[in-house]
C-alpha cells in the first residue's frame, strides 16, 4: 500500500494487479540490490568471496 501510494487498504485492493512476470522482475531487481551491496561491503572490508560466492559467480 506504501509503495503504490495509496491511502487506504481499499483504494490500494482496487488498484492492485500484479502478475508472476512482474513479481519475477520484482524479485530479482531485489535480489541483484541485495547482492551488490554484500558485494560491495566485501570489498571494503578487505574480504575474500567465499567458495559458495565463486561457485555462484558472485
Amino acid at each position: 500500500m506504501v509503495r503504490a501510494g495509496q491511502s487506504s487498504e481499499k483504494a490500494a485492493l482496487i488498484h492492485q494487479h500484479s502478475d508472476e512476470e512482474r513479481q519475477e522482475e520484482v524479485a530479482a531487481g531485489l535480489d541483484a540490490t541485495v547482492r551488490k551491496a554484500r558485494t560491495e561491503a566485501a570489498e571494503k572490508a578487505g574480504e575474500k568471496p567465499s567458495g559458495t560466492n565463486l561457485a555462484r559467480g558472485e
